[in-house]
């Protein structure tokens, strides 16, 4: 069945909607944010992402006749909120981060200024999206600087929902990532796609050396090939009696990783084959990664961990009214209180370059040298501000993830426990 943009939502959002229609509250003129008061516990910096697919969401979340079908028979029957539903079109403004920016508790990553009714219809939709790609981003990230350059594959598909692989998938490429096995991705998002065999392709044939040279015939010799089926040094023999020196890897799925990647690099020089790869795999995350460090290894296969956040699977943001009708309101709630006011953020930097606090303020700041204005219009009157192809909008997000975590002071990288790396500084 397909899916419905405007019906991923939570059946909250429509009676508030109904309740505000009939009071007559529905039309004033609203600032909605979204935010995370903190990080996940000892992270030092989050990564937006899903910047892109809320947007790709937005045109098409409409109310038609199967939507307005499906409210009935869930017994949504107020006839005043099924004909605005049927008429709706968001009209109002977004503005936000530009999606693969750092964001620090507090920092206004999202800015939706509509009407009532219109706002709050798009709260489930922007915080699924959100939450679930910049938890995936940001742990991704801390992998990629694991690995110190060597390239990284999303690995995760059959590890989460098949709509959650997808975006998974592209969130990690967003951060640098070199390439995924979910073809969806590949083309939805043009994030490049790889693989190879797994061990029941081994098993399948007689013998190792059966499977091998399938395999080789026809992927060629650059191919990878799964050498821990059975024994890995006979496994590693076979695959360079096969191949020949010039195989392009072999991948190690199981045991103890960096006794037996050093092991097997010695071999493959042993053989001949001082060109060939080491890749390994096998529920890593960015603490074994880091672990692997002084180990011969030239890539990593990475899945579990990544599609389920590393710990964190949601970036923990919400979408919270801060102003109504030019009049700032914030909720007082104990340990989840907000700060009134659209917001304004400029990321603060060093004259090295290097950044040096996230300021926030609820008046516009004007920016002095070094600053950098991160709230960036994304959609005018219901109208995208930028019309990118999805494959595109992914294309610029990983560019500037790339700078702007450059830019990040060298404690950003520890992954030990930590505070946030940059104070989120109230103007």
């Amino acid at each position: 069945m397909p899916t419905a943009p405007a019906l991923l939502t939570d059946r909250y959002e429509l009676t508030m909607l109904a309740a505000a229609l009939a009071d007559g509250t529905a039309a004033r003129d609203c600032v909605f944010e979204v935010f995370a008061r903190r990080l996940p516990h000892g992270r030092r910096y989050g990564v937006l992402a899903g910047t892109g697919r809320l947007l790709e969401e937005l045109p098409g979340f409409r109310f038609g006749d199967v939507e307005l079908a499906a409210l009935r028979e869930q017994g949504l029957t107020d006839q005043r909120l099924l004909d605005w539903l049927a008429d709706f079109r968001f009209s109002g403004d977004i503005d936000g981060y530009t999606e693969g920016e750092l964001f620090f508790p507090g920092s206004p990553v999202l800015t939706v200024r509509a009407p009532f009714g219109e706002g709050v219809l798009l709260e489930t939709l922007a915080l699924s999206i959100l939450n679930h790609d910049s938890a995936i981003a940001s742990a991704g990230a801390r992998m990629v600087a694991a690995a110190c350059e060597r390239p990284c594959i999303e690995m995760g598909s059959r590890r989460t929902h098949e709509q959650a692989a997808v975006a998974a998938a592209r969130a990690a490429h967003l951060v640098g990532f070199a390439a995924s096995s979910n073809l969806e991705a590949g083309r939805r998002y043009g994030v490049p796609t790889t693989g190879t065999s797994a061990h029941a392709f081994t098993l399948l044939h007689d013998d190792e050396r059966a499977a091998f040279r399938a395999q080789v015939d026809t992927l060629g010799v650059g191919t990878t090939l799964l050498v821990d089926t059975y024994d890995v040094e006979q496994g590693i023999r076979t695959a360079i009696e096969v191949a020949g020196p010039e195989l392009g890897a072999i991948r190690l799925d199981s045991g103890d990783l960096p006794t037996l990647a050093t092991r097997a690099r010695e071999l493959l020089d042993e053989l001949g084959a001082t060109g060939t790869r080491v890749i390994v795999t096998s529920d890593l995350d960015e603490y074994a990664i880091a672990g692997l460090m002084a180990a011969p290894v030239d890539g990593y296969g990475v899945g579990t961990s990544l599609v389920t956040g590393s710990g964190a699977p949601t970036a923990g943001m919400v979408y919270k009214l801060v102003e109504r009708d030019g009049v700032q309101v914030a909720k007082r709630s104990e340990g989840k209180n907000s700060v009134g006011g659209r917001k304004f953020a400029v990321r603060r930097h060093g004259p090295d370059g290097t950044a040096t606090a996230e300021v926030v303020s609820s008046e516009p700041i004007e920016p002095g040298a070094g600053d950098r204005d991160l709230v960036l219009p994304l959609v005018r009157a219901g109208e995208l501000c930028a019309q990118l192809s999805p494959a595109e909008a992914l294309r610029l997000a990983r560019e500037h993830h790339a700078k702007v975590r450059e830019a990040l002071p060298a404690e950003a990288w520890a992954l030990s426990r930590g505070e946030p790396v940059l104070e989120t500084v109230t103007a």
